[in-house]
């Protein structure tokens, strides 16, 4: 009895460690192989794994994704070709000010959905109190910007952008928050002196948005990463210690 115990013990393990450890897709890694990607992006992809991400939100070809705040679009163009020609990424940036600066710059991004190598991507130009997406989305993504919502100088009402964000998901979609870790209870005035966000404060504000946990990748986890740095410190850029959380909006 014992010995039949410990060896289907020993099977779920091992199913286990094979689900954490699957290969990408075809359509994934074709993706992250796309020969349109600039070389700045590429030289990233040993520190920030896309595709493992990619397969740990679920990404599949047909699907709508939004990335949410793209930055320069490291994971826009990747997620453009992983839902081909059939699917849609959203590009979600701020509006525009009513006044710019005269020496204001462009949003990057708006070159990038430009390219007619990445054709199926859509900027949305949005209040994040709001967040319409012209239909809603399969995956919502979100990469070192959730402890961006807390600054100060945005003035947000973080509990309306996780509603908006909750109700620009498909029934069954996905929202996944990949940040930098501030150490366990840390204030959220850490998001502007550090720019880093405890984790427990994620789950909890999503929670109260009405999102289910589904949890969590730990491949960009770094134990040696004290919390105690930002994250443009010289000594730790590219490799803080990063929390990946998956969340599921209700059917």
């Amino acid at each position: 009895m014992t010995r039949n115990l410990l060896l289907a013990a020993v099977a779920v393990l091992a199913l286990s460690a094979g689900a954490a450890q699957a290969a990408p897709s075809s359509e994934v890694a074709a993706a992250v192989a796309d020969k349109a990607r600039p070389e700045a992006d590429t030289k990233r992809d040993a520190d920030r794994k896309p595709a493992e991400m990619l397969e740990f939100a679920g990404v599949k070809a047909g699907q709508t994704v939004a990335d949410f705040l793209p930055g320069g679009g490291y994971f826009t163009r990747i997620f453009s070709k992983a839902v081909g020609p059939t699917g849609v990424v959203y590009a979600v940036i701020n509006a525009p000010p009513p006044n710019p600066a005269p020496d204001a710059k462009p949003n990057p991004i708006l070159a990038v959905a430009a390219d007619p190598a990445y054709g199926n991507i859509k900027v949305v130009q949005a209040s994040f109190q709001t967040l319409a997406l012209p239909t809603q989305a399969d995956v919502i993504w979100t990469a070192q910007n959730y402890h961006d919502l807390h600054l100060a100088r945005f003035n947000l009402d973080v509990a309306a952008v996780n509603k908006a964000v909750y109700a620009a998901l498909k029934p069954g979609g996905v929202y996944v928050v990949l940040d930098h870790a501030a150490v366990a209870g840390a204030p959220l005035d850490t998001a502007d002196k550090l720019h880093r966000i405890d984790p427990a404060i994620v789950k909890s504000e999503l929670a109260a948005a009405g999102f289910v946990y589904e949890g969590e990748s730990t491949l960009l986890r770094n134990t040696t990463d004290d919390h105690t740095k930002g994250v443009f410190d010289p000594t730790l850029r590219g490799h803080t210690d990063q929390f990946i959380y998956k969340f599921r909006r209700p059917k």
